[in-house]
């Protein structure tokens, strides 16, 4: 592991950790630097932006929901956020709450209203900004929907931003207070936490650099983006160990019931031009990966200007790894080869025995 992590460095990222546990106990690995001023080491067990990964606790919660019988998946968007959807060809009677949490309602993606110019100008001059849930689904209800609902998959974050809305209107209180009382309090995950629009990361730490233009220079956006790192889309942090309990606790069962895990886990292809490794499937805030060993792992990324995590467990939950790199490549051919050695380390972690 620790070979894989350093060939992740080798491929242009700062700095790398990785956390994998398995039936025989914790492996650990660190590579490059926590920050490119110091050059200190990546710190042990740093507290992360899990960006994206913060869906599938969204979708836990629902799926708690689900099985206690105060929504169901077939419900419509109208039917429970009655004219939110709506608009430029959008409608919310066609859209039921499966597809919002598996990507299939068609819905514009937000985050191209709120960044239309890839720039460090932008980041600077907008990363304070701070939008309401009703504001981003506001933004996406000016574009018509990619295609009909439950027709095909395109990933879009207003999906979960619907999701936190209607986790709020159908319990009365917030997605990150459910989050709290159903998934962080009885699991013990007391380094995660549902900031929300506050902007900094406790220490320690590893620093994000994002590149924004090819051959520019490395930025440090440790701050985050918050027009898109504050909702129920991508908002969470945590660390590696919160992250692979909490994906152990959902895969063996912990969290929900037979029924309702079986519902999570009920994929549907993700196109191969998605940026997925081939045979990817998308369930409800899982996604499902084939090994190069047989089988496959269950799991969520996340990613933000500057930084890329991936949790995955095999799917009787006995060995779960999470991974961060801490930088991130405009030169498309960089970021593939570093999307390579991510997807590989993962593999390896996964499919080793011992």
């Amino acid at each position: 592991m620790q070979r894989d992590a350093d060939a992740l460095r080798d491929t242009g990222v700062t700095g790398v950790a990785v956390r994998l546990e398995t039936p025989r106990g914790t492996v650990t690995a660190r590579s490059g630097v926590g920050d490119l001023v110091t050059r200190r080491p990546v710190p042990k067990d740093g507290y992360l932006r899990l960006g994206s990964i913060t869906k599938t606790f969204v979708a836990t919660v629902m799926m708690q929901l689900v099985g206690e019988k105060r929504i169901s998946l077939d419900q419509t968007v109208e039917q429970v956020l009655p004219g939110v959807v709506s608009g430029a060809g959008n409608d919310g009677r066609t859209i039921t709450v499966r597809d919002l949490l598996r990507h299939t309602s068609g819905l514009s993606d937000y985050i191209y209203d709120v960044f239309p110019d890839p720039s460090t100008r932008t980041y600077f001059a907008n990363r304070w900004r701070a939008y309401t849930p009703e504001e981003l689904v506001d933004l996406a209800m000016r574009h018509e929907p990619a295609f009909p609902a439950g027709t095909r998959w395109a990933y879009s974050n207003t999906n979960y931003v619907l999701a936190g809305m209607i986790i709020k209107k159908i319990t009365g209180r917030t997605w990150e207070q459910q989050v709290h009382d159903r998934i962080l309090r009885p699991l013990g995950l007391r380094q995660t936490d549902t900031p929300g629009t506050r902007p900094f990361l406790p220490y320690p730490h590893t620093a994000d650099y994002q590149q924004f233009t090819v051959d520019g220079p490395m930025v440090d956006t440790t701050i985050p983006y918050r027009p898109f790192d504050s909702g129920a889309d991508g908002s969470m942090t945590g660390t590696a160990r919160d992250l692979n309990h909490f994906f152990i606790a959902l895969a063996s069962g912990q969290l929900l019931k037979p029924a309702e895990l079986a519902a999570m886990r009920n994929t549907v292809p993700v196109p191969q031009d998605s940026d997925h490794p081939e045979g990817t499937r998308d369930g409800l805030g899982l996604f499902s990966t084939p090994l190069s060993c047989g089988g496959g792992y269950l799991g969520h990324g996340g990613s933000g200007f500057g930084y890329v995590i991936r949790a995955a467990t095999t799917v009787d939950g006995r060995r779960t790894v999470t991974v961060s790199a801490h930088s991130r490549s405009a030169d498309p051919r960089t970021a593939a080869r570093q999307e390579d050695a991510l997807r590989d380390l993962i593999d390896h972690a996964l499919c080793r025995t011992t």
